[in-house]
């Protein structure tokens, strides 16, 4: 199958074209034929039209593979002509934290109603150990008529995208890949590492490739939540977090986390999809939803604590006005998707705080759907303010000077700054009530 695939006589098909999918479909193409599906239809519109509206992709860089190399489609029936096929849809979680499998599930009906015979199907997108055999596969059977490792072969290969990461790409990550057997995981070998330069990991088992997949946010999340809660000591303390962590980074093997917001669709989500798992073979995880809560309530602690501030510069709390700056999960990306800058913004609406947002990524009729929220178009539009929270480092914030922000500003006004982008001691010379994590 690889060699008819190099010829390009067969093709690879991806099934969702988001933030990995995307960068998937466009990086095969320059090796093989690729059919880019996606069930939004002004998605594939957009693209067609060489228009990436996450940013990622230049016109430019789209324009070279569309139509010779790579199709995009809101048509399923062209997934028929794929011998491959990769999956490549969110898996989030629901209001009460538990995966919601319901993209994933879509998908895979999708592509048993529309499966060729002797296809692969491979997914990619985060999950517990056991779905993409145990949930994936059986729908692909009930929708397909046809018999997993029979008629069809499925594996799993973990997304390791990082938006907004033009070092961390994929073809610079170690791909890991696993098939139910040899052949697949040997075949997923051969497709991926054709675009992946920096190698490719084979996993024993897929199960194993998926708890692999889960776990590595798990460990960033944990890391950073203890930092949060050293952050929360320090500042009871009356130390500063930022000095006693410099300190701490001159020995050699000083982990440099810092403390901060967790959201996104992969740290702020991933840990639920295997305690939820955990809790359904009969353990309850103790360190994993400990860091969880942690990172969870960070939001609601920086906004107690601007409201500390305010009372401390001779604010009345309710009726005063705030500027928060940046809403995205992180910094220069358009992706609101779980981020906890809006836990902010809504524990201060709680208080009575009008509350102003500015982001220059976020698309501000997406902010609108998603959170009911209304950007301001510039950061003097609701101005004076008697505070400003820094709570993303977008490129365009770390040009600002103190003494734009204090124009700003009425009197002893606050700055909240989440991500240390100004030095304190100039703040305060400016005339700011400084406090940062």
């Amino acid at each position: 199958m690889f060699k008819e695939l190099l010829k390009r006589k067969n093709t690879i098909a991806v099934v969702g074209l988001g933030y990995v999918g995307l960068p998937l479909a466009v990086e095969l193409s320059r090796i093989f034929n690729i059919t880019g599906f996606d069930t939004k239809r002004n998605r594939v519109e957009e693209l067609s039209a060489g228009i990436d509206i996450n940013g990622e992709f230049s016109k430019k860089e789209l324009s070279r593979s569309i139509g010779t190399k790579i199709e995009f489609t809101d048509d399923p029936a062209r997934l028929k002509a794929a011998s491959v096929i990769i999956v490549a849809v969110p898996t989030p979680i629901d209001g009460h934290k538990i995966p919601d499998l319901t993209p994933l599930k879509s998908a895979s009906e999708i592509v048993g109603r529309n499966l060729r015979k002797g296809a692969v199907i491979v997914y990619e997108s985060t999950v517990y150990p056991g779905v993409t055999e145990e949930t994936c596969a059986p729908i692909i059977e009930k929708f397909s008529g046809m018999r997993c490792g029979r008629d069809f072969q499925v594996g799993y290969s973990p997304e390791r995208i990082n938006p907004g990461d033009k070092i961390h790409s994929l073809t610079n990550i170690v791909k890991v890949v696993a098939g139910q057997d040899k052949e697949t995981t040997e075949l997923l070998s051969q497709i991926y590492g054709s675009v992946v330069k920096a190698g490719i990991h084979k996993a024993p088992d897929i199960k194993t490739a998926e708890a692999a997949k889960v776990i590595e946010n798990i460990q960033r999340d944990l890391n950073i939540a203890l930092v949060n809660e050293l952050a929360i000591i320090f500042n009871r303390m009356g130390l500063d977090t930022r000095d006693v962590l410099a300190a701490a980074s001159t020995k050699w093997n000083f982990l440099p986390f810092q403390p901060g917001l967790v959201g996104g669709h992969c740290i702020g989500v991933d840990p639920y999809y295997l305690t939820f798992r955990a809790q359904a073979i009969g353990y309850h995880p103790e360190v994993i939803l400990s860091g969880r809560r942690i990172n969870d309530n960070m939001g609601r602690y920086i906004a107690e604590n601007a409201v500390k501030q305010l009372i401390n510069s001779d604010r009345s709390v309710k009726g005063s006005k705030i500027l928060i700056l940046g809403l995205t999960f992180k910094e220069d990306i358009r992706d609101i998707r779980n981020t906890r800058v809006i836990d902010i913004y809504n524990e201060l609406n709680n208080y009575g705080i009008r509350v102003s947002v500015h982001d220059p990524h976020a698309i501000p009729e997406e902010v609108f759907k998603t959170y009911g929220l209304a950007l301001i178009e510039k950061p003097e539009s609701n101005r004076p303010f008697d505070g400003i929270i820094m709570a993303v480092k977008h490129k365009e914030y770390c040009n600002y000077t103190l003494k734009y922000l204090r124009k700003l500003c009425n009197s002893r006004p606050v700055l909240i700054d989440i991500k240390s982008v100004f030095a304190k001691e100039e703040a305060i010379k400016a005339g700011f009530n400084y406090w940062r994590l």
